[in-house]
């Protein structure tokens, strides 16, 4: 797990936390998630995160963001922490968020430049910052089963790559990059434990196989 030079200790993590409500793509500890920055409230964002710890809060609403107002967003999110980072010509940002704990939100604090912040309870998730690892019960199931959904869904998998992969790593990484529907991969994020999240991601993807329609795809 990768964590910033700042933050040393769980203890140190932060107590107000911006956050980033982003339909359908949600970040778990360890993995990498690739952002495209161009609204000028989230360049704020980001240029404040980069001046503090470096912190962004990845949550999905509830609601569609193009309603009027600020959407309600789920209690429970997985901060990143940015880990590379790129200007462009055209006055974007280019970066990289790598998870490292999931977070509850206590409350919701004013708007600051144009984007949301809010006090993080990091203390359900303790487990994530001591980099607790599981396994999946039976991996050679759930690997038939992710085969069958990636044939399905037309899905390109490194199958030798992953296969190197620790339980833990795997099952973050696929519950990020999958192409899931936004309410699979917000109960996958609530879920603790790889084993509890090994077993409903493969429950949703058998399940998938019986449908018609197309999951959600990730948008950034």
């Amino acid at each position: 797990m990768v964590r910033s030079p700042f933050l040393q200790a769980f203890a140190d993590l932060p107590r107000e936390l911006p956050i980033f409500p982003l339909s359908g793509t949600v970040v778990l500890p360890g993995v990498q998630l690739p952002l495209n920055i161009f609204e000028p409230r989230y360049l704020n964002m980001v240029a404040a995160a980069l001046g503090q710890c470096h912190l962004i809060g990845m949550v999905q609403p509830r609601g569609d963001l193009a309603q009027p107002g600020a959407p309600a967003v789920h209690c429970v999110g997985c901060a990143g922490r940015i880990t590379s980072f790129s200007e462009t010509n055209d006055g974007r940002i280019v970066l990289v968020l790598t998870g490292l704990c999931r977070f509850e939100i206590a409350e919701e604090l004013p708007e600051r430049d144009g984007y949301r912040r809010v006090r993080p309870d990091w203390s359900r998730f303790a487990g994530d910052y001591a980099f607790e690892a599981g396994n999946i019960t039976d991996r050679e199931r759930f690997m038939a089963s992710l085969r069958a959904f990636c044939d399905r869904r037309r899905v390109e998998v490194p199958w030798d790559d992953i296969g190197k992969m620790d339980d833990y790593d795997l099952v973050n990484l696929l519950c990020a990059h999958l192409p899931l529907g936004a309410d699979d991969k917000q109960a996958l994020l609530e879920t603790d434990g790889t084993e509890a999240r090994a077993d409903l991601m493969r429950g949703l993807m058998d399940m998938s196989l019986f449908g018609t329609g197309t999951a959600g795809e990730q948008r950034h």
